[in-house]
């Protein structure tokens, strides 16, 4: 009986050891980060002295939510979100059935697709920085031989947010398109046969056979598209700067500029907490609807 308690201990013990290195990881570089941030919300902290901010409460929290350009910060970063998880996620669906076909060069369109995820972000900014050029710009040249005309594709506040959607699609498209496809080629050809056989045909096989296999993937990488869109920093940073007059000028790039062109940390780090709150939100809704999913199923 002894020796049966000590082998259960040990076990323990040894499962404790596994969970320790992980859980000290999300402390020191996780946790702990975000709970200095959300203190740091709640003093006037600045730049220039960073370890003598006074607390005053919600003083930071009242100024954010008295002030125009924050509730244009909002409304940019759900748009810009909501509009990425769209059209990245439907390309992203597209490629992936359209590249789950056998046929010839396969490898090579697979290839060529992938591009956009694999580049670095700074080198995609680079390219697209050239394409969207006013003067030399491919494309400015094309619309000028379509005789439409140039185009202020990054400095105009009508075209600065869609173009720059354009690239974060270009980006996200490609690694939503590997998750569909890893679905998709876990889809039995022994259930499309049998749909094939009862007479479904290929709209109705895809609505009833192939659709509900991939809807988890789907709803993933939505989830990680629209978290990622909220986060992102560098691409519009790069492109815009978050201009022009804050058409681009989403959360993230917000924060950078009260922290480091202001100086304010502590407003700052309540814009922070609030893109957290924001990303919470939108998992909480994601987990809130594959909750009822799983329940459907289960009946």
């Amino acid at each position: 009986m002894t020796g049966l308690n000590l082998r259960r201990r040990a076990t323990r013990l040894a499962a404790y050891g596994f969970i320790l290195p992980p859980m000290i990881y999300l402390v020191v570089f996780m946790f702990w980060p975000l709970a200095r941030q959300m203190y740091m919300s709640l003093t006037n902290t600045r730049i220039i002295n960073p370890n003598h901010g006074r607390f005053i409460g919600l003083g930071n929290y009242e100024r954010l939510f008295s002030d125009p350009s924050f509730f244009l910060s909002v409304r940019v970063t759900l748009l810009y979100a909501a509009l990425a998880v769209v059209f990245g996620v439907s390309l992203g669906v597209i490629s992936a059935l359209a590249i789950d076909r056998p046929f010839r060069g396969r490898a090579i369109a697979r290839g060529i697709l992938l591009f956009g995820w694999a580049v670095p972000n700074v080198a995609a900014s680079l390219i697209w920085l050239w394409m969207y050029n006013d003067r030399s710009g491919i494309l400015n040249r094309i619309t000028e031989a379509l005789g439409l005309g140039r185009f202020a594709w990054l400095t105009s506040t009508d075209l600065a947010l869609a173009s720059v959607l354009a690239v974060t699609v270009w980006q996200v498209a490609p690694f939503v398109m590997l998750v569909v496809l890893a679905a998709l080629q876990s889809v039995p050809d022994e259930v499309r046969e049998a749909a094939a056989i009862d007479g479904a045909d290929g709209l109705s096989t895809f609505r009833m056979v192939t659709l509900p296999h991939i809807r988890p993937a789907i709803q993933l990488s939505a989830l990680l598209v629209c978290v990622w869109s909220i986060r992102r920093f560098d691409i519009i940073y790069l492109l815009t700067g978050g201009g022009p007059v804050g058409s681009t000028s989403t959360l993230v790039v917000k924060i950078r500029q009260v922290a480091f062109e202001n100086h304010q940390l502590g407003l700052a780090s309540a814009y922070g907490a609030v893109g957290l709150v924001l990303a919470l939100a939108i998992a909480g809704i994601h987990y809130y609807f594959e909750q009822r999913r799983m329940k459907w199923m289960s009946r």
